[in-house]
């Protein structure tokens, strides 16, 4: 169950269409460190200035063994143009029918100007190079989350 995503047990698998076109398979990133996040919708305040903290502390990820994959259920083609609009270097995956958010629990009931509704709650899972979640992050303030997780990877 989606909810029994803790430190310590194997991450979902998926496969997903990616920005820059291809697929983009949890399978495949065996061996690296993964720093999977999940985001709302692109190209929106919170979740540009994410994008663009995670793509400027790329190279420092990459020095760790880690790569970078955000995921929102936005099609790939506004990924693209998100990528593109901000100059995010970081691979951005489409979860169109919400499968992979459902997995790790991040579609959740959510709440803003009295009004109730599904989304997806910003999270973070840090999975270790044999697919093991390692950290989680829920509920995501996007200030300081990129330092954060690059801390908890170096520890």
């Amino acid at each position: 169950m989606a909810e029994d995503i803790i430190p310590g047990t194997p991450a979902p698998g998926f496969t997903l269409p990616r920005s820059g076109g291809g697929t983009v398979a949890l399978s495949d990133l065996r061996g690296r460190t993964v720093v999977l996040y999940f985001y709302p919708k692109a190209d929106t305040p919170g979740c540009t200035k994410q994008g663009i903290a995670f793509s400027e502390a790329q190279a420092e990820f990459e020095a760790a063994n880690a790569v970078i994959v955000g995921i929102s259920k936005d099609p790939v083609e506004k990924h693209d143009r998100f990528a593109a609009k901000h100059g995010l270097s970081i691979v951005l995956a489409s979860d169109a029918d919400g499968t992979t958010c459902e997995d790790y629990g991040v579609w959740r009931k959510k709440s803003m100007y009295g009004k109730t509704f599904m989304g997806i709650e910003r999270s973070t899972f840090l999975i270790d190079a044999e697919g093991m979640v390692r950290e989680v992050w829920r509920k995501v303030k996007v200030s300081g989350h990129v330092e954060t997780v690059l801390a908890t990877l170096r520890t």
